[in-house]
């Protein structure tokens, strides 16, 4: 599967809500709010005892989706979003 279908895949299957995720053997709180019906997908995680977070928005339904990450490289938020562990 290619890696954007994939991120969308697993980006949509997370839970609404403020849970821990485990990244790179690190904790993080994960909140998650889907908006406008589903249009629009807010995501912020803040490395717990640590300053790292990572903070998207994501629009599913323009085109392939589209990934807007928060000052941070596309590439950073990616490779979270596939490799979280919920605790």
């Amino acid at each position: 599967m290619p890696l954007k279908k994939l991120f969308h895949t697993k980006l949509l299957a997370l839970d609404d809500g403020s849970y821990d995720v485990l990244y790179c053997n690190k904790r993080y709180l994960l909140s998650k709010q889907t908006q406008l019906n589903g249009k629009l997908i807010k995501l912020y995680a803040q490395e717990l005892g640590d300053k790292d977070f990572i903070s998207l928005n994501y629009y599913p339904n323009i085109g392939n989706g589209l990934l807007k990450p928060c000052e941070m490289p596309e590439k950073k938020v990616i490779d979270f979003i596939l490799s979280i562990k919920e605790c």
